[in-house]
């Protein structure tokens, strides 16, 4: 395959790095997080990235988008990670991509909502002790002309100000995707506090009826397992984002911070630490460039995407804790941008399961 990426999608990487620099600065960042969880949503900066069309990239032009594909939209999630701002985008723009992928005549009307930036789906997909995002614990059972879904699922992100939530499911026929209303008589939404500061919580699905239509495509399992590739693919973009910056924010302050009147980059143990650094994040950018792709492309991609996200998770992990090293006691203070990255990092390891996970599927794998 071929990495460079063309003038298109290369305007559009620039485009979501200028708006997203522009407006997701470190103070604006603290404001929002001085605020509630439930009301950490940057709906401002939602608008902006809606009036440029960045919400519409992977939702064909009918409803309102750019009528790209998940390549594309992998550059806007590199941009998305590289500045962290409080916006629903893994949930909603993976959802909207596998709505327009599998979607049926009611889904796709939400994909106008979504590419205008006026409606918003939060994923809940995440088990308690679920290595398996295929096999969810989660039942949806058929009642005459109903869906039934019962059970429990834990931090989901944005759940309290989304329009749906993207529930997995397990059914006779495999595993689903169900479109959810929040508000629906049998769904309770329990905020939790997690590190990163995102507005998560946890969902409980009691008895809660859906009709056919909250169906996403067939409950054979297709549907799921597409939703996963997407939504792996597209964290290991939000992973290479994170590490890229937190190297770049190292390398800065190794040119302005002195010691012995010199700046701390000409010491050579500082060089070392940088340059594995900088090998770990091309790892990344290889391997997620090329899992993003396959599952563009619709070609087969489990161990590609298990390779992928093992190496984001494992050296994003790297590349941030090294950076904080280097910063010595400023970068564990938290009123410096650095931290942010490294406690994204450690929140999107374990999002669909961690380097541990990827090589025991791929082990289990090779030895069929």
């Amino acid at each position: 395959m071929d990495f460079a990426f063309d003038e298109t999608q290369d305007e559009l990487g620039e485009l979501a790095r200028r708006i997203l620099t522009d407006k997701v600065t470190h103070e604006h960042l603290k404001a929002i997080e001085a605020r509630p969880p439930a009301d950490r949503f940057d709906r401002d900066l939602w608008a902006t990235l809606a009036d440029a069309n960045l919400l519409g990239v992977a939702i064909p032009e009918t409803n309102g988008g750019m009528g790209f594909g998940l390549l594309e939209l992998g550059v806007v999630f590199h941009a998305i990670g590289t500045t962290l701002p409080y916006v629903p985008a893994l949930g909603t723009l993976c959802g909207a991509a596998l709505i327009a992928e599998h979607g049926s005549e009611p889904h796709l009307g939400l994909l106008d909502g979504i590419a205008a930036g006026t409606t918003t789906l939060a994923l809940a997909t995440a088990e308690h002790a679920l290595y398996d995002d295929t096999a969810p614990g989660t039942a949806a059972t058929v009642d005459g002309d109903d869906w039934v879904l019962s059970g429990e699922k834990v931090c989901v992100p944005y759940a309290e100000s989304a329009d749906r939530l993207v529930v997995s499911a397990s059914t006779a026929g495999g595993g689903a995707v169900f479109l959810v209303d929040p508000a629906a008589p049998g769904v309770t939404v329990t905020p939790v506090a997690v590190t990163n500061k995102e507005p998560q919580a946890g969902v409980t699905l009691d008895g809660v009826r859906v009709g056919t239509d909250a169906l996403v495509g067939l409950a054979d399992g297709a549907a799921l397992a597409r939703l996963v590739d997407i939504t792996t693919a597209m964290t290991c973009a939000l992973l290479y984002g994170i590490a890229e910056k937190a190297m770049a924010i190292a390398a800065d302050y190794g040119k302005e911070r002195r010691q012995f009147d010199v700046p701390i980059g000409s010491f050579q143990a500082f060089h070392q630490r940088i340059a594995d650094s900088y090998i770990e994040v091309l790892g990344i950018r290889l391997s997620t460039w090329q899992a993003v792709w396959r599952v563009a492309e619709g070609l087969p991609a489990a161990d590609e995407l298990a390779v992928a996200k093992a190496w984001a998770s494992e050296h994003a992990y790297d590349v941030t804790f090294a950076a904080i090293h280097l910063h010595g006691g400023m970068g564990v203070d938290v009123d410096y941008p650095l931290h942010r990255y490294y406690l994204w990092a450690r929140d999107l390891e374990l999002r669909g399961g961690s380097a541990a996970v990827q090589y025991a599927a791929m082990g289990e794998r090779l030895a069929r």
